[in-house]
């Protein structure tokens, strides 16, 4: 699904809101993920998982192909864990 799928989605469940309106409200709801994520806080949506920031330490590492050394820089990476609820309706039969 893609953010104007979910867009057109939500625009039909609520057809008395326009579809610009909709566009801002989803815009608004991940730019607030965005920047929860980028200030190193956990964002728990209940029902749905959990978001994070895990930190990657720099490394040196070696390219398989020609053998050489490969500086890695210090990252830091976002995390999805699904929460209980989604695990179960996705394991439905």
């Amino acid at each position: 699904m893609t953010k104007s799928d979910l867009i057109m989605k939500i625009s039909e469940i609520y057809p008395y809101m326009s579809i610009r309106n909709v566009d801002r409200v989803v815009s608004i709801v991940i730019d607030s993920i965005v920047d929860a994520l980028k200030e190193d806080r956990r964002v728990e949506l209940r029902g749905f998982g959990s978001f994070w920031v895990k930190t990657r330490g720099a490394a040196q590492r070696r390219n398989p192909c020609t053998g050489e050394k490969v500086f890695i820089e210090f990252r830091r990476v976002p995390f999805f864990k699904a929460g209980k609820q989604l695990k179960e309706v996705i394991n439905e039969k």
